[in-house]
């Protein structure tokens, strides 16, 4: 095995032409993984923390592209570093042929765009804070899809949006859903009246799924980039979220969702909650449930909740309804549990016994939950969940009271990993488009014998694999073969509407023997309740 590296300088290519090619390179024969990136010191960190930083990269700068592989040989490496040329050429004129007017510049597109009213941003991070302003002063909304962005930056941006009434979504903000149209990463919903603000993508698609499956539709759901809710950048564009919602005429109802802000911001929020005039979800994973319930907010435990409240609210059914929903879901979940005990005499460890790695009550040693996300959003709620049924794991992204994983490609006994962290996307496809290291990943967990659930989400939408059955169906079914011990269980994020169809992936799956779960949270309840100690 070998690790080759190579710098290309001044070449500069966007983030998605870099990561199509780095997955068109990683399926080269005899290629074990590869990454063509940017030299940022972001990425320079991560390909050093995944051993392909080599001393032919040194002299690289912020402004060069950089290539490194580990292949099965000397002739393979070489023979895949020369395809990086024609690979780069052949992705950048596929995505310039669409037929649709071409533009070199923010201003050459506004001009051929007349009547355009908002921009999406996916550059490199050192040129997005620059682009984002010139879109701003141009009068366009912003989405900003990239990262990298400092926080000074990111402030005056939303404050200089603030200022001419514009929005500024983002930094690093995946998923919007804007007069009905998906943006970026997201879903095809029905329009209606609950409107999402949410420092959270895959948990702003959650919940806008959730909506429509309940026959509940969008009117705007706006993301704000993870940040925002930090005091150095003050909650302005989630505040101003909110203001804009209670504005609507077509919006009834608010749902927010997010890590739980900062206490100067969450003050400020508050404050919105109240003067909004019109009924607010909260949620903020992991944080306590109650913390705008003095604001008049109902306060919501998981993603699940969260939809149900607003759909409750905008039906005008009593609240106590939503509770008993939430109730009937804890039971169907109870007797799922014991019908998969009673199917296979399927047990797991107790709590008390994760420390002790002691085998279970059938003298089996598989015992650990082990869970791959490519939603981190649902990574953190699925912790959540476990953590108040006092399961603790370990993580590569851990909430408080969980334990951080020394090695994120190496699990310990619970582990949930978020696959889509920058470890794992540094010059590779999303893993909600490209399922390829998390198949390998699959693959390895089932391989180890304390394994017992391989927990899994699937994020449909614009934006995500147009086509997953074709790529999950042969390794599920390669699982079953060889280690039908352990359980598949994945929640499914998409709609019926969606370009994959929810429901012909959900009879996919269930049809190969995945347990497949109506919500995230529905899917962490019944890891842990199958990882606790058995109840009559």
């Amino acid at each position: 095995m070998v690790i080759r590296g190579e710098i290309r300088k001044g070449a500069y290519h966007d983030s998605v032409t870099l990561m199509i090619v780095s997955g068109k390179l990683n399926e080269l024969e005899g290629v074990e993984e590869a990454s063509v990136v940017m030299a940022t010191g972001e990425n320079r960190s991560i390909l050093e923390a995944a051993g392909l930083w080599t001393g032919e990269l040194d002299d690289a700068s912020e402004t060069d592209l950089v290539i490194s592989l580990r292949a099965a040989s000397e002739e393979v490496a070489r023979k895949a570093l020369e395809q990086v040329g024609e690979l780069l050429g052949q992705v950048s004129k596929k995505q310039s042929v669409h037929g649709g007017p071409v533009a070199r510049s923010l201003e050459q597109a506004v001009e051929k765009l007349r009547g355009a009213r908002l921009a999406l941003i996916s550059v490199a991070g050192r040129h997005a804070a620059a682009e984002a302003r010139r879109a701003l002063d141009a009068g366009l909304h912003v989405m900003l899809f990239s990262d990298n962005v400092s926080l000074e930056d990111e402030r005056g941006l939303k404050e200089l949006a603030l200022s001419k009434g514009l929005f500024m979504m983002g930094p690093d903000c995946g998923t919007a859903i804007i007069n009905g149209v998906p943006l970026a990463f997201a879903n095809r919903v029905a329009r209606g009246p609950v409107g999402v603000v949410a420092a959270s993508g895959t948990g702003l698609q959650e919940v806008c799924c959730l909506l429509d499956r309940h026959g509940t539709g969008i009117s705007q759901a706006i993301g704000t980039g993870g940040r925002d809710i930090k005091e150095a950048v003050g909650g302005i564009m989630f505040m101003e979220g909110i203001r804009a919602l209670a504005r609507d005429e077509d919006t009834t109802c608010i749902v927010l969702i997010s890590k739980p802000p900062d206490l100067p911001v969450l003050k400020k929020v508050s404050q919105c909650v109240r003067d909004a005039g019109k009924p607010v979800v909260a949620l903020f994973i992991g944080g306590d449930p109650g913390l705008l319930s003095d604001a008049g907010a109902w306060a919501a435990s998981d993603l699940e909740e969260a939809a149900l409240l607003a759909h409750t609210i905008v039906r005008g059914e009593a609240m106590e309804g939503a509770g008993e929903l939430m109730l009937e879901r804890q039971k169907k979940v109870r007797s799922l549990a014991r019908q998969i005990r009673q199917k296979g005499g399927w047990t797991s460890a107790t709590p008390r016994d994760q420390d002790k790695a002691a085998q279970d009550v059938h003298g089996r040693s598989r015992k650990f939950l082990r869970a791959l996300y490519s939603g981190g959003t649902l990574c953190h709620e699925a912790q959540w969940i476990l953590r108040k049924m006092s399961v603790r794991a370990f993580s590569n992204t851990p909430l408080e009271g969980n334990a951080r994983l020394e090695d994120p490609r190496k699990s310990k006994e619970h582990s949930l990993v978020d696959m889509g962290d920058d470890l794992f996307t540094s010059g590779r496809p999303h893993p909600m488009m490209d399922f390829r290291l998390r198949n390998e990943r699959m693959l390895q967990e089932a391989a180890d014998p304390e394994t017992a659930i391989l927990l899994f989400d699937l994020v449909l939408g614009y934006g995500a694999h147009p086509s997953p059955l074709d790529e999950l169906l042969p390794l599920i079914g390669r699982l079953q073969r060889e280690v039908p011990e352990v359980l598949l269980i994945c929640p499914v994020t998409g709609t019926e509407g969606d370009p994959q169809d929810r429901n012909k992936v959900v009879r996919g799956l269930e049809q190969a023997g995945v347990v497949v779960m109506p919500s995230n949270a529905s899917a962490a309840l019944l890891a842990g309740q199958l990882i606790m100690t058995p109840t009559s």
